[in-house]
């Protein structure tokens, strides 16, 4: 089964394939010869997502999902949010985002956060939504080199070490995209057993 994952992120296609079943050949844009950049303007992670995957099915007419992620912090009020990998800029590297956060957070006693991913699938002309999180708290400092994004600063409740701490077998066990793709999973194993 043949499934189009819309995104140009190779992390995020890594992360999900390590959690796919293997009767399912899980395609990237890249690997589907589709070179597009698509835009995210909305101001929910769920309209973003719909948004990457109507597209893409309008330029396929094949099965295929999208995802948005993004980081909310209690004491910001949700931000980074939809805005995650824009926080300091449109071309904003992961170091300058992070800095932003810790610079934002700064004399702040609430560290609070989530990681929060809404999937957008569609599959044989009809859209369904999947979502994961994952709660934890913003350390003070960057810790680790594994990941990308914010995982060197986030925390995941029930670890006392940071994502870029982790290998990605050890951050899937906490991870709200792996939740997110569980319920993906799960879903396509009904329709397709």
């Amino acid at each position: 089964m043949k499934l189009i994952f819309a995104t140009n992120n190779q992390h995020k296609v890594q992360e999900i394939k390590k959690g796919i079943s293997a009767d399912i050949d899980l395609v990237s844009l890249k690997e589907a010869g589709i070179i597009i950049d698509i835009p995210e303007p909305f101001d929910t992670l769920k309209d973003n997502a719909s948004e990457k995957s109507q597209t893409i099915h309008q330029l396929t007419h094949q099965n295929c999902f999208s995802e948005d992620t993004g980081l909310e912090v209690n004491a910001l009020s949700g931000a980074p949010g939809v805005k995650s990998a824009r926080y300091s800029g449109e071309h904003a590297t992961d170091t300058e985002n992070i800095n932003k956060l810790l610079g934002e957070l700064a004399g702040k006693s609430d560290r609070t956060a989530q990681f929060r991913t809404v999937i957008s699938l569609i599959w044989q002309e009809k859209e369904y939504w999947f979502e994961g999180t994952c709660p934890g708290v913003i350390t003070e400092s960057p810790s680790g080199d594994q990941g990308f994004g914010y995982d060197p600063v986030f925390k995941p409740d029930g670890s006392d070490r940071t994502f870029a701490q982790m290998n990605m077998e050890e951050k899937s066990a906490f991870s709200h995209r792996q939740k997110a793709t569980q319920k993906l999973i799960d879903f396509l194993r009904q329709q397709h057993p």
